[in-house]
């Protein structure tokens, strides 16, 4: 008799030709060559740089270009193709135009050499002013800031434009700790060092370090992803219209007080990342990239194709041998240079797609992922950036914000995935805020509520939130303003008598942050002061407000003064995050939902062993209320969002201890039975 053996099927990533997705969404199959095409197109660029000495070398293009130091002199570098000629000049030279001209090679790149002065000094001191001017083919002059310029100053009573800046401090930082391992259950504290100041300015690096990081670490998150750092000429633009790509903002300080903050964020076991600006660059042609070398192309695609018409900004030109070892090269200085442990990717959306998602509304067909409207090339940048990044430094962690639901985006480049550690879950927020704009408590679908937390792709991690800065902007309102600005300023003082508007604001903010966190994916964020509920919105100084500071900052005030609310939900926020570090939930398969129930108003569901009860009744109290639990056992409570100590009514003791009973209810073998007040949450832990 003759065996029959069951061939083996091979891993994803052993697949060669970027199609090992399929065997985890075999809906991709139809798209077998577009994938294929993809991968490519990716191995064609991968190909090429390892021709080049692979990643490692052609990601320090830093190191060659903008200004390298050594023992003898000063070596400077710009890609500058359509110049004819070009000079380097500043303080050092008295501004002379003409006396240090730089030699073209055959790729375009203009090189000069300044030897060192008799004494031993650089030719060029620290912290001085210079320029790059160039002859374009018609014969006219243009002055630019290098591009790999390393800082850039402002002088607001001079002129709006930024000012190159040659950076070279006698004294290097000095590093003291190391980064800390790759989180699991990732939770990170999204924030913008500018309005991190309760005074009405911009706040600074050295601020941030002192006073906010501690109250991060105090609050159980293990992740920072810092906005606006890349320098941008427009302060209202929170850092998303990006001038010079390796300096990091000098309104906030200087480079080493920024590595101090990442230091010590990295001491206190935080993972801080940058939100990195790669899909776009603002147009500014005197301190910006816009028109370089003379030329509308250079960095960027010419005409139509480089030029965002919404956003009013420039387009990279990802199939560009040079753009891409900018892009490259850009990523790498942020992690070698400054310590950085990874990238949120912004406006991941635009980059994919040639319409940007502009006017475009996804329905989730997978035949708008594939085909003429995808631009390939973006796409396959995507990917050798993850693939870099991953293969030089695996604790690396990146994000990518998409809109989209572009399939594969969080699975390996090897299996033909482009690349992602996670996605931005943004349904999640408009999900929120669309109850809150149009529904009564009684009229939300808890069912509805748990299809969009849980409609995630499989294998595909997820960062959920409630709000992130987008929902904090002028315009909009943060949730806590959603559920209590008519009594915010009036009625937060625990001196004054607990309001319904207050009362139901202080338990929707808890229930709609714990269920986001458990339920809603593989990692969570929120952003600066939403813990808390900051009272107002956020608006930065510009012509609409008469360049206000007032509502760019964040009031720590309201919530270090104990006779006021904003305290309970900060605590809460910070048990919350305490509770999953003792579960791991976000680390867990997704959770399994047993409970439903539209009519009550309650929902239940397990994960890492943790039983989740919400009952978002508005007026309605359940005794002795049968809940699903997964395995056999007493169960305690581990949090509770109606404790006195997060500004609830202490309804449901602490102490309290829940007993399984072995019969099937809810999918389960076992179930307990529990007090749900009105407006409540819990999450109870089975007890060894």
């Amino acid at each position: 008799m003759t065996s029959v053996t069951t061939p083996t099927v091979p891993p994803p990533s052993a697949i060669p030709d970027g199609t090992g997705v399929i065997q985890l969404d075999p809906w991709l199959a139809p798209y077998k060559e577009a994938l294929q095409e993809r991968y490519a197109s990716f191995k064609k660029w991968k190909d090429s740089i390892d021709q080049q000495g692979g990643y490692e070398k052609f990601s320090r293009g830093y190191e060659r270009f903008g200004f390298q130091i050594s023992d003898k002199g000063i070596t400077y570098r710009e890609w500058a193709p359509n110049a004819i000629e070009a000079y380097l000049f500043g303080d050092f030279n008295q501004w002379n135009p003409k006396s240090h001209p730089m030699k073209k090679d055959e790729y375009g790149v203009y090189e000069i050499f300044l030897p060192n002065n008799s004494n031993g000094t650089p030719a060029i001191a620290h912290n001085s002013k210079i320029k790059i001017t160039m002859i374009k083919p018609d014969g006219t002059r243009i002055d630019r800031l290098p591009a790999w310029i390393h800082r850039v100053t402002q002088d607001l009573s001079v002129s709006p434009n930024y000012d190159a800046v040659f950076w070279n401090p006698e004294k290097k930082y000095q590093w003291k700790n190391k980064a800390p391992p790759k989180p699991k259950g990732i939770k990170i504290y999204e924030a913008h060092v500018g309005i991190a100041t309760p005074e009405g300015r911009v706040g600074q690096f050295t601020e941030f370090t002192a006073n906010v990081l501690p109250r991060i670490k105090k609050l159980g998150y293990n992740t920072i992803q810092l906005m606006a750092i890349m320098e941008h000429a427009y302060y209202a633009s929170f850092g998303y219209q990006v001038t010079s790509f390796f300096a990091a903002s000098s309104r906030y300080g200087t480079p080493e007080e920024l590595m101090e903050l990442i230091d010590t964020a990295h001491g206190m076991g935080i993972t801080v990342l940058l939100d990195v600006v790669h899909s776009h660059a603002c147009k500014n042609v005197l301190d910006g990239l816009n028109n370089f070398d003379g030329s509308d192309h250079h960095y960027f695609h010419e005409g139509p194709r480089g030029r965002h018409e919404l956003w009013d900004s420039r387009l990279f030109n990802y199939g560009s041998y040079e753009t891409m070892r900018f892009l490259l090269s850009n990523l790498r200085f942020y992690m070698e240079q400054y310590g950085f442990d990874g990238f949120r990717f912004d406006g991941v959306t635009s980059m994919m797609y040639k319409h940007h998602g502009i006017g475009f509304g996804f329905s989730g067909n997978y035949h708008e992922y594939f085909g003429d409207g995808v631009d390939l090339e973006a796409v396959v940048y995507l990917m050798v950036a993850n693939d870099m990044l991953h293969q030089l430094y695996p604790n690396c962690l990146t994000i990518a914000e998409d809109v989209s639901g572009m399939p594969t985006l969080c699975r390996p480049v090897s299996e033909g995935g482009i690349g992602f550690d996670y996605r931005l879950s943004m349904a999640i927020p408009d999900m929120w805020i669309k109850l809150l704009k149009e529904k009564a408590d009684d009229e939300w679908d808890i069912g509805s509520i748990v299809f969009t937390l849980t409609n995630r792709r499989y294998k595909e991690p997820s960062i959920a939130y409630c709000e992130s800065h987008d929902q904090a902007l002028v315009g909009d309102k943060t949730i806590a303003f959603w559920l209590m600005d008519k009594e915010m300023y009036t009625h937060m003082s625990v001196l004054t008598e607990l309001t319904p508007i207050i009362d139901r604001g202080l338990a929707l903010h808890k229930m709609i942050r714990l269920v986001t966190h458990s339920l809603g994916g593989e990692g969570y964020l929120n952003f600066i002061g939403n813990e808390f509920g900051h009272p107002e919105w956020l608006d930065f100084p510009r012509d609409g407000n008469n360049s206000s500071f007032h509502y760019a900052r964040r009031q720590w005030n309201v919530v270090d003064d104990h006779l006021l609310r904003y305290q309970h939900l900060n605590d809460f926020d910070g048990a919350m995050n305490n509770a999953e570090a003792q579960v791991g939930w976000l680390s867990a398969p997704q959770a399994y939902v047993s409970w439903k129930h539209e009519g009550d108003k309650v929902l239940a569901f397990d994960r890492a062993g943790a039983v989740f009860i919400f009952n978002f009744n508005p007026t309605k109290s359940f005794t002795d209320y049968r809940i699903a639990v997964p395995d056999a056992g007493k169960y305690k409570v581990l949090l509770n969002s109606d404790d006195e100590r997060f500004g609830g009514h202490g309804r449901v003791s602490n102490t309290s201890t829940y007993f399984s009973t072995p019969e099937s209810w809810a999918g389960r073998d076992q179930y307990i039975q529990v007090y749900i007040p009105c407006r409540t949450a819990l999450v109870l832990v089975k007890v060894d």
